[in-house]
C-alpha cells in the first residue's frame, strides 16, 4: 500500500514593495504621473511635428521663390545673385539627380558646419540650378520650441502628482474617518456616527464616500434601535417574572421538609437566579447597574459557594482576610468557575484562598 507524501505548506507570495505603496494616495500619484507623462509626450510630439512642418514649409517656400527668381535671371542671361549657382559645391546628390530629371526639390544639409536649405531645379545641359539659404534661424526656432515643450512637460509632470495627491488625500481622510467610526461601532460604541457634511445637506451632490458614510450612520442607528428594543424586552421579561417567582419562592418555603420540597426549592432558586441575571444584563446594557459593596470574610463566603454547588471541591486556606466586595457577584463568579472546573476538567478541584487572591484549579481536560 503506497503512502502519499504530506504536502508542504505553500509559502505566501512575497512582495518587495514597501507598505506605503499600498495606499490609495501613492497609487493615485503614480497613476497621475504615468498618465501625465504619456499625455505630455503625445502633446509634445504633436506640437513639435506641427511647428517643424510650418517652419520647414516657410523655409522651403522662400528657397523655391528664390529658385524661381534665379531661373528667370538665368534664362534672361543676367548674373546670378549670391547663394545661387550652377552645380555649386555642397549640393546634395539627391537634388542634383532630381534636377537632371527635370524636377525641382528642396533639402536641408550641412555646409561648413552650418545647416543650409537647398532648392534645385533643371538648367541647360542636364545641369542643376541651385540656391541655398541659411537654415540656422529656423533650426534655432525649432530647438527653442522643443525646449519649451520639455520645460512645460516637466512642470506639468511635477505638479500633477502633487495636485492629485492633495485631492485624493481629502477623499482618503474621509474614508479613514468612516473606517474609524466603523471600528468604534464594532467595538460597542453605538453612538458613534460619521456625520459627513454632504449627508447633512440633501441639496449637495452626494459622492461615493458620502453614500458609504450615510449608509454606515443609518446602519448604526438601526442597530442601536434594535438593541435598545431587545434591552427593553429583556428588562420587561425579567420584571414580569420576578413578581411570580418571589411568590413561588415564598410558597416553596412553606412546603413540608422532604426530597420533593428540596427539588422544588432548588428549581425555584435556579429560576430566581436566571431572572436576576436577566435584570443585571438589562441594567448593564442600560448603564444603570451599581455595585452593592459590603465587608465580607472570604472563607465563609467561599464555603457557602462550594456548598451551594453541591460538587466535591477541596478548599485550601493559606490566608483568610476581610474584603470589601459585591457578595452576589463574587459568589456567582466563583460558582461559575467551580462548575466549569468540574464540567471540563478532571478531579480533584481545589479552591485556594491566599489573601485577596482566590484560585480554582482542576487537573486536566476531559
Amino acid at each position: 500500500m503506497s503512502r502519499r507524501r504530506p504536502e508542504r505548506p505553500r509559502r505566501a507570495a512575497r512582495t518587495w514593495l514597501p507598505p506605503w505603496t499600498a495606499t490609495l494616495v501613492w497609487k493615485a500619484a503614480v497613476f497621475n504621473t504615468v498618465m501625465c507623462c504619456a499625455l505630455a509626450a503625445l502633446l509634445g510630439l504633436l506640437v513639435h511635428a506641427s511647428v517643424t512642418r510650418q517652419i520647414v514649409g516657410r523655409a522651403e517656400d522662400r528657397a523655391l521663390t528664390k529658385l524661381t527668381n534665379a531661373a528667370k535671371a538665368y534664362q534672361a542671361g543676367r548674373q546670378l545673385g549670391p547663394g545661387t549657382g550652377i552645380d555649386p559645391d555642397g549640393l546634395p546628390d539627391e537634388l542634383r539627380k532630381l534636377a537632371a530629371r527635370g524636377s525641382r526639390g528642396t533639402m536641408v544639409s550641412t555646409v561648413d558646419a552650418r545647416p543650409t536649405m537647398w532648392a534645385a531645379g533643371p538648367a541647360d545641359g542636364g545641369r542643376a540650378l541651385a540656391v541655398q539659404l541659411d537654415y540656422s534661424p529656423s533650426e534655432r526656432t525649432i530647438s527653442r520650441v522643443d525646449d519649451t515643450i520639455i520645460d512645460s512637460s516637466a512642470l506639468a509632470i511635477g505638479a500633477t502628482p502633487l495636485v492629485g495627491a492633495f485631492v485624493v488625500t481629502r477623499v482618503t481622510r474621509r474614508l479613514e474617518h468612516t473606517a474609524a467610526v466603523a471600528r468604534k461601532i464594532s467595538g460597542g460604541d453605538l453612538d458613534a456616527r460619521v456625520h459627513d457634511p454632504r449627508t447633512r445637506a440633501p441639496s449637495r451632490r452626494q459622492d461615493e464616500v458620502s453614500s458609504v458614510a450615510g449608509a454606515l450612520d443609518t446602519m448604526a442607528s438601526s442597530l442601536q434601535d434594535r438593541l435598545q428594543t431587545e434591552q427593553r424586552f429583556t428588562a420587561d421579561v425579567a420584571h414580569e417574572l420576578r413578581t411570580p417567582l418571589t411568590g413561588l419562592h415564598a410558597a416553596a418555603e412553606l412546603l413540608p421538609a422532604g426530597r420533593p420540597t428540596e427539588l422544588v426549592r432548588d428549581r425555584v432558586t435556579a429560576l430566581r437566579t436566571l431572572t436576576e441575571d436577566l435584570l443585571e444584563i438589562s441594567r448593564l446594557d442600560a448603564g444603570s447597574e451599581t455595585l452593592d459593596l459590603d465587608t465580607r470574610r472570604l472563607v465563609p463566603l467561599v464555603e457557602r459557594v462550594v456548598r451551594a454547588s453541591g460538587l466535591h471541591t477541596r478548599i485550601d486556606i493559606v490566608h483568610d482576610m476581610t474584603v470589601k466586595t459585591d457578595r452576589r457577584r463574587l459568589e456567582r463568579v466563583l460558582g461559575n468557575l467551580v462548575a466549569n472546573a468540574h464540567k471540563h476538567g478532571l478531579p480533584p478541584v481545589v479552591l485556594t484562598i491566599d489573601g485577596p487572591a482566590i484560585t480554582v484549579r482542576d487537573h486536566g481536560w476531559l
